[in-house]
């Protein structure tokens, strides 16, 4: 078992949850990858509420949808993924695991029970 966190600057976006991997080593996109789908999965059995993941909608399709409106979509886990993995190319999002930073997706990573997995959400600065 796994714990995963989400952090922005200013801290804890949410509580921690667990994600059940098995394997000693996975390459860090790997380890995206099942996180991406495991939350997607969550999100379509819950039928409600927006969807709350590694990456969220676009601008334009939260404009599309206007604020507070919200109506249950199922979401594509691998467009998610997809998104997910130009976000961490475009440092929208840092990784460290066990307090270490990776850096390229195809880094392998040695997970044991217990392991911490941070997902670091980076906000541009205003102005900058």
């Amino acid at each position: 078992m796994i714990g995963i966190v989400d952090e922005t600057t200013a801290g804890r976006e949410q509580s921690a949850w667990h994600l059940e991997i098995f394997e000693e080593r996975l390459s860090l996109r790997e380890v995206i990858r099942r996180r991406v789908f495991q939350e997607v999965a969550e999100h379509n059995a819950r039928r409600s509420g927006p969807f709350r993941g590694l990456v969220q909608p676009s601008e334009t399709e939260r404009a599309l949808n206007g604020p507070g409106r919200y109506e249950h979509r199922p979401v594509d886990p691998q467009r998610q993924y997809e998104r997910a993995v130009e976000a961490f190319g475009r440092n929208g999002f840092i990784v460290l695991v066990d307090d270490r930073q990776v850096d390229d997706l195809d880094t392998q990573v040695d997970l044991r029970t217990g392991s911490e997995i941070t997902f670091l959400r980076l906000v541009p600065l205003v102005g900058g």
